[in-house]
C-alpha cells in the first residue's frame, strides 16, 4: 500500500495478546501520535456497569457488546473520533480485533487505513503475558483468551490482511527501531502533530 507523504492516515496496530501492540502504540504516542484504543470502549463499559477489571469481565463485555450491536460495534462507536483526529493528522488505532471492524473501517476510511500486524511466537507471547505487571495471565488464561478472540471475535482476519508485519522477538529497542523504519518509509516522519495529541 502506498501513502503520499503528508497524507493523514490511521495506522491500525493488530496482533494477538502479548505480541507488542501496546508497545508500538506507546512508542508512537511518545512521538506525538494520537492513540485511540479500542479497549477503552470495554473499560468504559466495565466502569458503567460497576464491574471490576478482570480478564473474565473484559471478555464478557466485549462479547456482549458485539452480540448486541454487531461484530463491527467498536469501529462504529469510534469512527467519529477517528475522523476528528484524521482532520488534524495521522493517528494510531490500538486493539482492532474483528474482521467486521476491519471491513467497516476499510469501507469508511478507504486508502486512509494502514494495517500493521505485530507478531511473536506463542510461547514468547505467553511468557510476556505472565510477566506483565498489570493484569498478568497464566498460560491457561492466555490460551483461553487466544481461542476466544479467534473463534468469537474474528481476530485472525485483520492480522492475515495486514499491509505490513513486524516480527517482535527481540528487545523493545529493536521493535521501536522497526516501527521508526516503517514510519519513515510511509513518509510521515517529519509530520507536525498538534500540541493536544494524546
Amino acid at each position: 500500500m502506498e501513502n503520499q507523504p503528508g497524507t493523514a492516515f490511521a495506522l491500525v496496530v493488530v496482533g494477538m495478546c502479548g505480541s507488542g501492540k501496546s508497545s508500538v502504540a506507546a512508542h508512537l504516542k511518545a512521538q506525538g501520535w494520537p492513540v485511540v484504543r479500542f479497549g477503552e470502549v470495554t473499560m468504559r463499559e466495565l466502569q458503567r456497569r460497576g464491574l471490576p477489571v478482570s480478564e473474565a469481565n473484559e471478555r464478557r463485555v466485549r462479547e456482549e457488546l458485539r452480540a448486541r450491536h454487531g461484530m463491527d460495534a467498536y469501529a462504529q462507536m469510534l469512527l467519529p473520533g477517528i475522523r476528528e483526529h484524521l482532520a488534524r493528522g495521522p493517528l494510531v488505532l490500538d486493539g482492532l480485533y474483528s474482521w467486521s471492524e476491519y471491513k467497516y473501517l476499510l469501507a469508511h476510511l478507504k486508502e486512509r487505513l494502514v494495517v500493521l500486524a505485530v507478531t511473536a511466537p506463542r510461547p514468547l507471547r505467553y511468557a510476556r503475558l505472565a510477566a506483565r505487571p498489570e493484569r498478568p495471565l497464566s498460560q491457561e488464561e492466555a490460551l483461553s483468551r487466544d481461542i476466544a478472540e479467534i473463534e468469537t471475535l474474528e481476530k485472525g482476519g485483520p492480522i492475515a490482511m495486514a499491509d505490513y508485519t513486524i516480527v517482535n522477538t527481540g528487545a523493545l529497542e529493536a521493535l521501536e527501531a522497526a516501527v521508526d523504519a516503517l514510519i519513515a518509509a510511509l513518509g510521515t516522519a517529519s509530520l507536525a502533530f498538534p500540541e493536544t495529541a494524546g
